[in-house]
């Protein structure tokens, strides 16, 4: 990684460009372009965003940035590539059970909605007894009315 911020670095004074004139030129911050220049990948929360930044910057310096991007990746690949095999075996080995999740990513057990389900419906029955109840009450009422009427009673 010091290689590559060593060789954009290089390019940028040759080219006559200042560190400002290319952060302003390309939009991206001061502070980025000087993490990479001094090989400093580890103010990048985001390998690919600092992928991005790197072959920009390349281009922009007139380099070949696929040469500079296939750089970067060995890098990556060989920091990253120190995981024992041991460890991997054991990975391979879990259960679909056993994931490891992130307390923040954590879900919980998808509850039953039957319980919601049922509730439902008895609030949907109570409400049909209490309607038909209060219509077949008035119908009486009114029936009973007429029958009054009818009968010539007051």
């Amino acid at each position: 990684m010091k290689e590559i911020g060593e060789l954009l670095s290089e390019t940028r004074t040759q080219n006559g460009v200042t560190i400002d004139e290319a952060a302003e030129d390309l939009n991206y911050k001061i502070s980025q372009l000087e993490a990479i220049e001094n090989g400093d990948f580890k103010n990048f929360k985001d390998i690919f965003l600092l992928k991005c930044i790197i072959s920009d910057y390349a281009k922009y310096l007139g380099l070949d940035s696929e040469k500079i991007i296939d750089e970067f990746n060995e890098f990556v690949f060989e920091s990253t590539s120190k995981i024992p095999i041991d460890d991997i075996e054991r990975a391979s080995k879990k259960k679909e059970d056993d994931k490891i999740m992130s307390p923040y990513t954590k879900q919980e057990k998808e509850k039953s909605k039957l319980p919601l389900i049922l509730f439902i419906i008895l609030i949907v029955l109570i409400i049909t007894f209490v309607i038909v109840t209060v219509y077949n009450s008035s119908k009486d009422s009114s029936t009973s009315d007429n029958l009054r009427i009818s009968l010539g009673e007051k």
